[in-house]
């Protein structure tokens, strides 16, 4: 079994993520805490950028070997530990999830992340409701072009079995709601994040059971 360390911080979805494939896979990892918002970001520490030259998180690290963005240590965990696997076996299947995926990946969370919100706060003096009318713009045009994507019995993003697209849209489910965007439009998500969050899987990845939540 490999060394596996993972740099996480609670409130990061895009760790959150990385938490959720874990522990699918069954794996145990050593979590290492990067606060986004004490120190002046810790991510920005020398150590943690020589780590992670984008300094963000996550970052895994397996057997000394350091892995950034959360699609490319997701990935990488499916194939080297290839049960239970994350994407279909039909290549139709899984362009299906991996466009959902990166939907969230690529269109979303990207506008709507700290590091966005800090430049419309502090470089663009942006007040606190113009930044939440930011970030529920991009979440609703997001939301808006997933919703016909997915299966229509469910339970699951894409039908009967967990996958990658459940993986990235349980996460920024849990922003949406941080934020009080509505989700009444999109029944298909809400009830897609309501299954995947029934598993414990997904439940011990929440950011509240994290124990850097809200310190």
């Amino acid at each position: 079994m490999s060394n596996l360390v993972h740099y996480t911080y609670a409130n990061s979805s895009a760790a959150y993520r990385v938490r959720i494939a874990l522990n699918l896979k069954g794996l145990k990892a050593e979590e290492r805490y990067v606060h986004l918002l004490k120190d002046g970001g810790q991510h920005h520490a020398a150590g943690y950028a020589a780590l992670n030259p984008q300094e963000v998180v996550p970052t895994l690290v397996d057997d000394g070997q350091a892995i950034g963005q959360s699609l490319a240590i997701i990935e990488y965990l499916d194939e080297v530990h290839p049960e239970p696997a994350l994407l279909p076996r039909d290549p139709l299947g899984r362009a299906r999830v991996r466009q959902i995926a990166l939907a969230v990946a690529c269109d979303i969370h990207p506008v709507n992340n700290l590091r966005v919100r800090q430049y419309l706060k502090n470089d663009l003096a942006l007040d606190d409701a113009a930044s939440t009318t930011w970030m529920k713009h991009w979440i609703d045009l997001g939301f808006a072009g997933i919703e016909p994507l997915l299966d229509p019995v469910g339970p699951y993003a894409c039908g009967a079995t967990v996958t990658l697209a459940d993986i990235f849209l349980v996460p920024q489910v849990f922003n949406a709601r941080r934020f009080a965007f509505p989700l009444d439009a999109y029944p298909r998500l809400v009830r897609a994040d309501a299954a995947a969050r029934a598993l414990s899987a997904f439940a011990d990845a929440a950011p509240e059971k994290q124990p850097d939540f809200g310190a």
